[in-house]
Order: structure tokens, then C-alpha cells, then sequence
């Protein structure tokens, strides 16, 4: 079931599943409109993904996805639209008024543990936010925008404080025709071998999917869930 509530200025998705009245796990999700019509289909595909877990999903949606979600301020890629640099703040929001909510509601006898997780541009968000604070005990960075605009420098300079993060992309992703988002492909490779190279992270993974950015992203999202869950 799910249950929708005004945090601050922004509007909030919630999913309690499974028969335990306490759970201790919540997995974190900034949306768009898009992801909100498959999110009830992705919460489906993490049970059916996972054993005997209970957990908490709360989905943020957000209005303005390319300023609220990116890290600092990029030229457009396509379109007209560029990016800003409102990362900081939807973390802030994140960490000071929903996680403090949450805990109010679900965590009255445990504290719940954390997982940030996001697709596309909010996938770049959950992985840079975990450099950020080592508040999430686990990031899902799924289909990410890896390509992002000085991104390897940014990965290179800062560590990752989260001790799980998961990796994917479409294997078509990468054949675009926009120069800049084609990066994604080594983009992301480069991000999987500095965790290897570093061990700044006590596991990773970088799993391909069949398709382009546009295909499956709540199985996707799923799959990225349910392996933080499962660790």
C-alpha cells in the first residue's frame, strides 16, 4: 500500500512492505513523473527479488530534475535546458527533514538503516551524495549520468563513503549520437575500477542490462535495490 505525504515543500511516496511491524531497512529514491507510473511495479519486482526482508520505500518526487539533481552547473546536452547545481540542497533535505521524519514514524525502537538509490540523473545524485555524508549504508547508482561534465575528477578528489554501491547500465546506452552522454560507457567502467583499484568500498558491482536508457528502468531500479538488500 502506498502512502503519499507533503514533506516540507515536496511530495513523498511511501511503501511499508512486508508482515514485520519494525522495519530497519529504507530505501531512498529521488523520481520524476515517469518513474512515479511504475513506481508501484518496482516495489513488486524488489519483493520478488529479495527473501523474507522487510523494508521502507520512500520516493521524493522532484520538480525541476536538472537543477535539483545535479551536482553543479553543466551546459545543456540536449535540448536547452542546463544543469544547476541544487544537489546540495535536495541532500540537505534528504538528511535534515525527511530521514528525521522517517525515524519519527518507523524507527521509534530501532534506527533505520539507509539506502539512496536513483535512475539517470538521479542515479549521478545517489552516487555523488555518498561521497557526500556516510549516512546511506548503501547507493544504487542505476543507469547514472556518468557522463556528467568533470565527473572522473570529481570521483578522483573525494572518496566514497557509502561501503556498497551498485553499478548498471543498458548495454546501448553508450551508442548515442550525442557525444557527451556516449561517455557513459567509460564513464562507468572507469567508476567500478577506481572501487577496485582503491577499495574505498567494501563491495561493488557493475551489471549490464539488455537495452537503452528508456528500456525497463523499474526492473533495473528492482535489481539495484534488492542487491543492497541482500547483502
Amino acid at each position: 500500500m502506498r502512502t503519499e505525504r507533503m514533506i516540507g515543500e515536496k511530495h513523498c511516496f511511501l511503501y511499508k512492505i512486508g508482515n514485520e511491524q519494525q522495519v530497519t531497512h529504507c530505501l531512498m529514491q529521488a523520481i520524476d513523473a515517469h518513474d512515479l507510473e511504475v513506481l508501484d511495479k518496482e516495489v513488486e519486482l524488489i519483493q520478488e527479488l529479495t527473501t523474507n526482508v522487510s523494508f521502507l520505500l520512500a520516493a521524493v518526487l522532484i520538480k525541476d530534475w536538472n537543477r535539483e539533481l545535479s551536482p553543479w552547473q553543466a551546459p545543456p546536452v540536449f535540448g536547452r535546458e542546463s544543469f544547476g547545481a541544487g544537489a546540495k540542497e535536495t541532500l540537505a533535505f534528504v538528511i535534515e527533514a525527511l530521514i528525521p521524519e522517517l525515524n519519527k514514524w518507523y524507527g521509534e525502537k530501532d534506527p533505520l538503516k539507509y539506502y539512496l538509490g536513483g535512475y539517470s540523473l538521479s542515479g549521478l545524485f545517489a552516487l555523488w551524495s555518498g561521497y557526500q555524508t556516510d549516512v546511506f549504508a548503501g547507493i544504487a547508482g542505476v543507469s547514472p549520468s556518468v557522463w556528467f561534465p568533470d565527473w572522473e575528477d570529481f570521483i578522483r578528489s573525494h572518496t566514497m563513503q557509502s561501503p556498497l554501491v551498485y553499478l548498471s547500465l543498458g548495454d546501448r546506452e553508450e551508442r548515442t549520437r550525442n557525444q557527451v552522454m556516449a561517455r557513459v560507457g567509460t564513464a562507468i567502467r572507469k567508476q567500478q575500477e577506481i572501487f577496485m583499484e582503491t577499495n574505498e568500498v567494501q563491495e561493488s558491482i557493475l551489471e549490464w542490462n539488455p537495452g537503452n536508457h528508456f528500456v525497463d528502468s523499474e526492473l533495473r531500479m528492482a535489481k539495484g535495490f534488492a542487491w543492497l538488500l541482500n547483502r
